[in-house]
């Protein structure tokens, strides 16, 4: 959740909810291309289709462990097998902004299988807890942007301050599948002007964390900025190796340089798999969850196809991979180019809001 929960009114320098970038970005999105469900823009492969599997999170769902109103759902595959999935801003009572605001959080699917995938432990136990300490002052909160595993370690990225105004982002462990979580490092909010907020993080076959970052802010058009980190520095900050164009040529070390066309972007998820990279991100204009996917970190993602696998609609009007205020698109540990699953989130009201999985097909490879 990118808004400030109603209990809690943001300050007017907060900016604009998630709930109003997206309501007026599906306006114009759907006015000014007349997407209908399924459909998708020029640029993307017309054969990707979409189909909704389940609920992940909701009253019926994850209201035991008092997460009923909950988003993101970042999965990651923990060392003893079980999946993690690290939810944003959380509430339990009768809707979203109600009592007990916790962020993150952490559900559990104890059988990880992407066919059967139900939460049905938190940590926390009947009371999913907050991972990390933050007492939501003054509006403050800490929006995860990746989880993910290396060995026997697990790592969160936090992007941390008011909405939108990220003061900074820090850097946690767990040695224990994610029950606790010890911190690591911060980088400031406003390093290379913002670009390295909201971070995600593909764990490659060579020993780096190949990381992508943006602004965490869906109103301001970002670059998308590419580093490099040697597995066992991940913690480092000062090992953290930025690509970039300089004197006529691309290489490590130089300073960092947009790797694709500014634009406004939501959350980004990256990751190894299939011996190549995927890429998914919330697209703010239009509207939709894209993908790309290259052979390598360095690939010309200027050129690469970007593949629209969901798109909005209206409350009522969802089928296929038509979604009511989407964002979010996480990929699920275990899928395939050919049978792709994805974490997609939704907030129209006080009683839709959640966490989806959804299966992607015809992905062009």
């Amino acid at each position: 959740m990118t808004g400030a929960p109603r209990s809690h009114p943001a300050p007017a320098a907060d900016g604009p909810s998630r709930r109003s970038l997206l309501g007026a970005g599906l306006g114009l999105a759907t006015a000014a291309t007349g997407l209908a469900a399924g459909a998708a823009p020029a640029s993307a492969a017309p054969a990707v289709t979409g189909t909704k599997v389940r609920n992940l999170t909701g009253p019926a769902e994850t209201g035991r462990f008092a997460a009923p109103w909950t988003d993101l759902g970042i999965p990651a595959r923990c060392p003893d097998g079980t999946m993690l999935f690290v939810c944003g801003d959380t509430f339990d009572g009768a809707g979203v902004g109600g009592p007990d605001w916790r962020a993150p959080v952490g559900l559990r699917a104890r059988r990880p299988d992407v066919d059967h995938l139900v939460i049905d432990d938190s940590v926390g136990g009947s009371h999913a807890v907050g991972l990390v300490p933050e007492g939501h002052q003054n509006n403050t909160t800490a929006i995860p942007s990746d989880v993910f595993t290396i060995g026997d370690t697990m790592y969160m990225h936090l992007m941390r301050g008011v909405l939108h105004q990220t003061h900074h982002s820090d850097f946690w462990r767990s040695t224990d599948n994610g029950e606790t979580w010890e911190y690591l490092c911060l980088w400031p909010g406003d390093q290379y002007g913002g670009r390295f907020q909201q971070k995600t993080y593909a764990v490659a076959d060579d020993g780096h964390c190949y990381v992508l970052s943006t602004v965490f802010n869906r109103d301001i058009a970002s670059d998308l900025l590419l580093h490099r980190v040697r597995q066992d520095q991940v913690g480092n900050p000062a090992a953290y190796q930025p690509w970039g164009y300089a004197n006529g040529s691309w290489a490590w070390g130089n300073y960092p340089t947009t790797i694709t066309a500014r634009r406004r972007r939501g959350e980004i998820c990256f990751r190894a798999m299939g011996g190549k990279y995927a890429l998914t991100w919330l697209n703010m204009d239009p509207v939709g969850i894209r993908a790309q996917i290259f052979p390598l970190p360095t690939s010309n993602l200027f050129t690469t196809p970007e593949q629209t696998v969901i798109v909005p609609t209206s409350p009522g009007n969802e089928w296929g991979n038509a979604v009511a205020s989407p964002y979010g698109g996480f990929i699920v540990p275990g899928s395939t180019f050919a049978d792709f699953h994805i974490n997609v989130s939704q907030w129209y009201d006080d009683q839709n809001y959640r966490v989806m999985q959804y299966r992607i097909s015809g992905l062009a490879v």
